[in-house]
């Protein structure tokens, strides 16, 4: 029987591709997989956690697993660490921290592609599991209208308010380029387009968050912790009506 490997964050790179090399299921745990409420992990983990490490706990709960391996780096948060703590607690499989420190780029394309971001978004998530390297001629470059800057939301709904030629910033582009903990690539904006910065609610990335969001002349600061709810969405509309980008106004299905 095929081993079934949960991964939270960006495991290094080595790790991927010993267990494609392994035939193993891979498994984001940071992506809802279960339907379950996340009020089933407040015996584990406080309700002051972020949505994505709460998520994480839930999957845990549900899926039957044989490891897991858990980023506890810069590359994630040390919140992640607490929870790696927790998981060795609560389960009798090997959980395996790791610390990501990765530093050669593969190319961000797709966040820089024209395309509906709510796809963009799903394939980066998607390509956390593989070892692709730069598909820039699949995904050529766009110039771009909006900027998307943050880790990817737990409410992909979210993502369907803006124009297919956002760009991504952030710990987002530097998933796409496996080395998450590459605040230099994180920390960098484009002054020139309106831009979102994202972070889930009780993230430790609010702050840097914000911080660039007060520093960008057309930046908007938004966090969100386990749904997008409707002021969150009109405030990305509003912002982006203010500033000339057109909004899409059309739900996931």
């Amino acid at each position: 029987m095929k081993e079934k490997v949960g991964i939270v964050g960006i495991p290094p790179l080595e790790i991927i591709k010993e267990l494609h090399r392994k035939k193993v299921e891979i498994i984001d745990l940071d992506e809802p997989q279960v339907q379950a409420s996340l009020e089933l992990t407040a015996a584990h983990l406080p309700r002051v956690y972020c949505a994505i490490l709460r998520t994480v706990i839930l999957n845990a709960m549900h899926i039957e697993l044989d490891r897991i391996y858990i980023d506890v780096g810069p590359g994630k948060c040390d919140c992640a660490l607490h929870v790696s703590i927790i998981l060795k607690d609560m389960l009798s499989i090997p959980i395996i921290p790791t610390r990501n420190q990765d530093m050669e780029g593969l190319g961000f394309p797709l966040c820089r592609t024209r395309m509906p971001l709510l796809d963009k978004m799903l394939t980066i998530t998607k390509n956390v599991r593989s070892i692709n390297r730069d598909e820039g001629k699949k995904y050529p470059s766009c110039p771009p209208t909006a900027g998307f800057w943050g880790v990817p939301p737990r409410d992909f709904n979210l993502l369907t308010l803006f124009p297919d030629t956002t760009h991504i910033y952030g710990w987002t582009r530097c998933m796409e380029n496996k080395t998450p903990s590459d605040l230099s690539l994180e920390s960098q904006i484009n002054p020139g387009v309106p831009t979102v910065f994202f972070a889930q609610s009780f993230c430790a990335k609010t702050a840097l968050a914000r911080h660039l969001a007060d520093r960008h002349p057309r930046g908007l600061y938004l966090d969100c912790d386990v749904a997008a709810g409707s002021s969150a969405r009109a405030k990305i509309e509003a912002f982006f009506e203010l500033s000339g980008t057109p909004v899409l106004r059309k739900e996931k299905s």
